[in-house]
């Protein structure tokens, strides 16, 4: 077994202990992991926005333009959505 086995056994066996002692639970880090998913998601989505539209400002080309204001409006609510589930579901 190689490093990355043994530090993966080692979290699954801290895991185990967590979800023991009833400090965390297993819905809560699956619903963690999903707002993580969505937040990194969002934020690609408004990133390519930002080249849409500076390759749109570049070409002077409209509908470009109009698509990258809305792919960065897009992955703004989707990063707001994703943190307003958490706070909502995590409290």
């Amino acid at each position: 077994m190689g490093i990355a086995g043994i530090m993966l056994a080692d979290r699954m066996a801290e895991t185990r202990l967590t979800l023991a002692d009833g400090d965390t639970t297993m819905l809560t880090n699956v619903l963690e992991l999903i707002t993580q998913f969505a937040t990194i998601g969002g934020g690609i989505w408004l990133v390519w926005g930002v080249v849409v539209l500076a390759g749109g400002l570049k070409d002077q080309n409209g509908p470009g333009i109009q698509s990258g204001i809305w792919q960065i409006v897009g992955g703004g609510l989707i990063i707001v959505a994703a943190q307003l589930f958490r706070s909502i579901s995590l409290s």
